[in-house]
């Protein structure tokens, strides 16, 4: 690896500190108050700055974060310190300041045969990015400014490498996804952000264990790729000599819960689909999943109504909320508002005049000639299969011109194997999905129970199968065998983790999401 100069001179410094028997890397730290519970100190605590600087501090309160700025005023050293909950000045002085080396105080110690003083190690050894723990009195300057007037230090882990100065308002998106820590240690937009995420997923949980679910966990590993219309990663378990997949959802195996008395579950976790890569789709993605005996896809509609308002109300988020569209519009949703349902048949035919509910397995050329006629175009067209084909029409026709948090609900039957098809219309599947801005948000469905029907389903997908259809479902003979036992009636409902968090927190790709998002390799040496 590379190194700057700068970052050369920090190698140095550690190392003749090290000679010093001084720890620069520390095994813990006990006693830390948060800044900014520290800002929230009773004024009455404030201390005289002039009473400071003639004698030594006395309170022992305690706090420890990360440098981020420091600047050299005479006597005086003044700098910066930040931890995950806000940032505060600190203030060194010359003769006032002592040096916690992990083994003892001192006052003065020998670095690279020249005594140096307590002052002179803060001045000169405590770097910007360093973390470190002080000991302090409370004062305000002339400015206002509450600063912690320090009597200790010691230094807990010493930064190697500076930030790059680029990374103060970093653009550059590739940078940011490779090292994503640089920016959060800068970017308080982007700390709030995944703060808000991980307070997004604990508010789910809380809202599924009011209403009675049980949070599992399934495999990621399995030997089947059954649970959606999408390619998946396989890979070859050396173990058992045979291909092995990474789950497209946990579907199978939640409801397989069902039938061993779990009436309600759900499930958070990463589902892979092994697809191509653009702001809005990710390989690699996190889904909330829940499975409910005895509920319908009407009850799931209920569900999430009460989700969205117990979530908006429990995160104290303002209900209307500026969502970009596909097309990069902004538009102002509001979720407190009824949500509409819309008939997915109707609607598409209302605007294309295609009833594609009319169309059979195999019916590919029939429905391509009819959408040319309709005026739709659709690129590629030419290599989709019928379920694909009816997907790419709706994206076309419908989905654009949803802004409001809408129920898209009627899907035709070949579109989803895995649902309950309509007591009353055997042509269709009693399912939903939200649309929020031209945003698919999350589907649900009334399960299909009946091991006879879905035998059946996944014989017709298999047939896809031997074509060279990537994305068919893939059939799966030990889920049969467990609907086979008996599964109760219910009702499914998947969620997009990472989409939702996009358009409440106004994120244009779903990579501002993921903290860590995957990445191509880099070939180059990407040190500075």
């Amino acid at each position: 690896m590379e190194y700057s100069r700068e970052a050369i001179d920090r190698q140095k410094k550690i190392q003749d500190m090290k000679n010093a028997w001084i720890i620069c890397y520390a095994n813990n730290y006990n006693g830390k108050q948060d800044i900014s519970k520290i800002i929230e100190i009773n004024s009455e605590k404030y201390k005289d700055v002039e009473y400071l600087m003639e004698n030594w501090a006395i309170w022992e309160f305690k706090t420890a974060g990360r440098i981020i700025s420091s600047r050299w005023m005479g006597k005086l050293v003044f700098g910066k310190i930040r931890d995950f909950s806000w940032d505060i000045q600190i203030s060194f002085m010359r003769d006032k300041v002592i040096f916690n080396t992990w083994k003892e105080l001192v006052e003065n110690i020998i670095i690279e045969w020249e005594e140096k003083s307590a002052f002179k190690i803060a001045e000169k050894f405590c770097q910007v990015w360093d973390y470190i723990w002080v000991i302090w009195d409370l004062f305000l300057t002339k400015h206002w400014e509450l600063t912690l007037f320090v009597k200790e230090f010691q230094v807990l882990s010493k930064a190697v490498r500076p930030l790059p100065e680029k990374f103060h308002g970093l653009s550059d998106e590739e940078t940011i996804y490779r090292q994503r820590y640089l920016q959060l240690i800068t970017d308080d937009e982007a700390y709030d952000r995944f703060l808000f995420r991980s307070k997004f997923v604990k508010s789910l949980r809380d809202f599924y264990d009011k209403n009675n679910f049980i949070e599992i966990e399934t495999p990621v590993l399995w030997n089947s790729a059954s649970w959606a219309r999408a390619k998946p990663f396989t890979t070859f378990h050396n173990d058992f000599e045979e291909d092995f997949y990474l789950r497209i959802a946990p579907e199978v195996n939640l409801k397989k819960a069902t039938v061993g008395r779990f009436e309600r579950v759900f499930e958070i976790g990463k589902q892979f689909r092994n697809e191509g890569s653009d702001p809005s789709h990710m390989q690699e993605y996190t889904s909330v999943e829940h499975y409910a005996a005895w509920w319908n896809f009407e009850d799931n509609m209920r569900f999430t109504k009460e989700m969205f308002d117990y979530i908006f109300s429990d995160l104290k988020l303002n209900p209307k909320v500026n969502i970009t569209d596909r097309n990069g519009i902004v538009k102002e949703v509001d979720f407190s508002r009824e949500w509409e349902k819309i008939d997915y048949i109707e609607w598409v035919k209302d605007v294309t005049w295609i009833d594609v509910s009319t169309y059979n397995s195999w019916d590919e050329a029939i429905l391509k000639k009819d959408i040319e006629k309709a005026w739709v175009k659709i690129e590629w067209i030419e290599k989709m299969w019928l379920t694909t084909m009816i997907d790419y029409l709706y994206k076309k026709a419908l989905r654009p011109s949803i802004v409001w948090p809408a129920f898209v609900y009627n899907y035709p039957k070949n579109m989803q194997p895995l649902a309950r098809v309509n007591d009353e219309n055997p042509k269709i599947v009693e399912q939903f999905q939200l649309v929020i801005n031209g945003w698919e948000i999350l589907k649900a469905y009334s399960e299909l129970v009946d091991p006879v029907e879905q035998q059946s389903n996944f014989d017709a997908q298999a047939k896809y199968l031997a074509q060279w259809d990537e994305e068919a479902t893939a059939p799966d003979n030990d889920f049969v065998l467990a609907m086979e036992y008996g599964m109760p009636p219910q009702s499914g409902w998947w969620m997009w983790v990472d989409r939702i968090i996009a358009l409440i927190t106004g994120q244009q790709n779903l990579r501002d999401t993921v903290l860590f998002p995957l990445m191509k390799s880099k070939k180059e040496n990407i040190w500075e």
